[in-house]
């Protein structure tokens, strides 16, 4: 085999400074949403288990409609690199303002919906929860619904920095949004005493800061990729249908996956309280061992779209695996960095012996796991869709799910008796299953020629 570097015989669309100058950022992005996340969590425990467990579950849905909106962002971004890549920059802006237009029009009717649907959200979907866990969850719910549109349109503005190879911009904004939000938490929960409001209020005025920073920096005409500042939406059909074709499947493909996480939370609240805060602290400490590998797999969209877009499938190639022998390195210097810390992770939000001990066991599982599958399944399906091929990954993921992370979530969790550890076996057989789809997809090649554009 020939070494990496001599892979490729076109010049190459990224050379080392350009990838640093995309990643970097984008991992420290992801590395403040994390970090604010459990901030949030740690602050929030000092008003008790029940509400990090309202919290957590109300996150939930929460994180379901983010996932949504990053989908749809995506289609955008990956649209607008491709049309980058074939050297049509009016195009691209084109896509660009379509999408920014589109996912804040259909973000507003989705907020009306929760608002309307909340008592069936808290009452059936949450399943059967106690009287104090539910009063944390519908505080924290009736503020945090109100920030929908703005996280969207803040998705929209960060993906469209992405497809220009400009993550700093998106990364100077997370900085003022996290900002904003742990230092409003502090002054609400510590300084004025309001619990799980103190919390939720800050979340939503920091997403409105953010959405506001941001479509204003992308009405900068000297950009390669613009928006056009206007109150009025004309819509081009034939843009938002190619945004949809990419962004519509990958998004029934993160909605999917979150609702199965929303399902099996049905399961985990079963088991208790105690199971509830665990699940919640190992989401959140979990989510730093895969933090670079999301960074990265944001990174592949920009990069390999613009491959696609230019037809050159020799840097598919090259930049695929290059990329994902970063996520691989980066993933398990993380790991290495949290375990370590792990127990005065865990001090920190003063668990009771049997969530810490439990959380303590899934987080050691997760990191083993996390080194060894979680590239291959998720950051190599971002190829994948670059490319245009969009449907394998929403019918295999989707698939993959309903039968490993749910029908075994039961399997393990309530029959074998293994509690909420037997939900996270379920998702990392999952990722076993993903894993080995993708593969065989990207190595048979079929996924070539599918470009939207």
């Amino acid at each position: 085999m020939k070494p990496l570097s001599e892979t490729v015989s076109q010049p190459r669309l990224f050379d080392n400074k350009a990838l640093a100058a995309l990643i970097i950022p984008l991992i420290v992005e992801q590395l403040l949403a994390v970090l604010v996340g459990m901030a949030d969590s740690i602050m929030i425990a000092t008003v008790g288990e029940s509400a990090v467990s309202g919290v957590s579950l109300v996150d939930s849905v929460m994180l379901l409609l983010i996932n949504i909106f990053a989908a749809l962002a995506t289609g955008g971004a990956v649209v607008a690199g491709q049309y980058l890549g074939q050297g049509s920059p009016k195009k691209a802006c084109l896509a660009a303002d379509q999408l920014v237009w589109f996912i804040t029009l259909s973000a507003t009717v989705i907020m009306a919906v929760m608002y309307l649907c909340r008592p069936f959200v808290l009452h059936t979907v949450f399943g059967k929860i106690e009287p104090d866990v539910m009063e944390h969850a519908n505080t924290y719910y009736l503020i945090v619904t109100a920030s929908i549109p703005f996280i969207a349109m803040y998705n929209a503005g960060a993906a469209i920095f992405r497809s220009m190879g400009n993550s700093k911009v998106s990364m100077n904004v997370s900085i003022i949004m996290n900002l904003v939000n742990v230092s409003g938490n502090a002054l609400l929960i510590y300084g004025l005493h309001r619990g799980t409001e103190g919390v939720a209020i800050p979340t939503l005025v920091s997403r409105m800061v953010a959405a506001v920073l941001i479509i204003i920096l992308l009405c900068n005409s000297s950009l390669t990729l613009h928006i056009t500042p206007k109150l009025r939406y004309k819509f081009h059909k034939n843009t938002v249908s190619k945004i949809l074709q990419i962004g519509v499947p990958n998004g029934l493909e993160n909605s999917m996956f979150q609702l199965g996480k929303i399902i099996v939370l049905s399961l985990v609240s079963s088991f208790g309280t105690y199971a509830i805060a665990a699940n919640a602290v190992s989401n959140v400490v979990a989510s730093f061992h895969v933090l670079p590998g999301m960074a990265v797999s944001l990174a592949i969209t920009t990069v390999i779209s613009q491959c696609i877009g230019a037809g050159d499938y020799e840097q598919v190639a090259y930049y695929t695996k290059k990329l994902l022998i970063i996520a691989y390195l980066c993933i398990f210097a993380a790991v290495i960095i949290i375990d370590i810390s792990l127990p005065l992770i865990l001090d920190a939000y003063h668990l009771s012996d049997i969530t810490a001990e439990e959380t303590f066991q899934i987080l050691l599982f997760h990191s083993v796991c996390a080194c060894l599958i979680w590239p291959v399944s998720f950051s190599l399906p971002a190829t994948l869709r670059a490319a245009g091929d969009v449907r394998f990954s929403m019918l295999a993921s989707i698939i993959s799910m309903w039968i490993c992370r749910i029908i075994f979530s039961y399997i393990f969790g309530q029959t074998m008796g293994l509690g909420v550890f037997g939900v996270w076996m379920a998702m990392v057989l999952d990722w076993c299953i993903r894993s080995i789809c993708f593969f065989i997809r990207y190595r048979g090649g079929r996924w070539k020629g599918r470009a939207v554009v």
